[in-house]
């Protein structure tokens, strides 16, 4: 599988002393990481899960900051936000939203936030990253990934040693090609460092339409409903369709990263 890496010049600095390290998030085992995005993909999944009426889980939010000093960024932090579902004091499921960045600013947070991850929890880790990417980003041997007929696929991608958890998401999703050349940044960069840190993750991906018709909305709304039942049935977390709120603008689409201007 080939991604871009316009961050791959970026030194990645692990040897600082914990002494020089934020304090360590308090996180459960498993993790769904959430890439914040400007069409509401992940805030709708966010505002989507939430425990189940029988479910005694408490939902505490608390806001995501960490400085990216050590990376030579001292103007901006990796923000975001983490919320936990907490069942008397044990935390069962987090949810870890980042907010959106460009390169190299992008692979700086992520890897600042995998890392305090990767610190916050127990060996028992388990990341489920979902993402909807826009179709001409998913390439398949030179033209872009379609769709099969009026079936909406969902695929996965395995990183690091299998877990009930990642068996589960295989057998509800189709394996990604490894032909697959991704040209999404945030899934590029993500996936490129999970790879590096080797953390036990399954990262889903839908895919979403160039086009502003009906058709092409309603199936971007089927491949969010499939990401959210696939969460339920792996957190225990209930998924609320009614909650979700996927309302992207014609903009959203028709622009490309402003990065880009910059290669011509």
């Amino acid at each position: 599988m080939e991604v871009e890496r316009p961050f791959a010049s970026l030194t990645l600095q692990n040897s600082e002393s914990q002494s020089q390290r934020p304090l360590k998030m308090k996180l459960a085992p498993k993790v769904v990481f959430l890439f914040r995005d400007s069409e509401g993909f992940a805030s709708s999944i966010a505002d989507a899960l939430h425990p189940s009426p029988s479910s005694s889980a408490q939902r505490v939010e608390q806001p995501l900051e960490l400085p990216l000093d050590r990376y030579g960024v001292r103007d901006q932090m990796a923000r975001g936000l983490i919320v936990n579902f907490i069942v008397n004091g044990i935390h069962q499921v987090s949810m870890v939203l980042l907010d959106n960045y460009e390169p190299p600013i992008l692979a700086c947070a992520v890897n600042e936030v995998l890392s305090q991850i990767l610190e916050a929890s127990s060996s028992m880790l388990m990341i489920i990253a979902p993402f909807l990417v826009p179709s001409s980003k998913l390439k398949l041997e030179s033209r872009s990934l379609t769709r099969n007929g009026s079936k909406v696929p969902l695929y996965s991608v395995q990183v690091g040693s299998e877990t009930d958890t990642s068996r589960a998401v295989a057998a509800q999703t189709d394996k990604a090609p490894l032909s697959l050349q991704i040209h999404y940044e945030p899934l590029a960069c993500f996936l490129q460092l999970v790879n590096v840190l080797k953390l036990p993750t399954s990262i889903l991906i839908g895919q979403r339409s160039q086009s502003f018709s009906d058709k092409a909305f309603s199936k971007e709304l089927e491949a969010l409903y499939k990401i959210g039942d696939l969460l339920e049935s792996t957190t225990s977390l209930c998924f609320s369709k009614d909650m979700i709120s996927w309302n992207p603008s014609k903009s959203s689409r028709d622009g490309e990263e402003p990065w880009r201007a910059l290669y011509g």
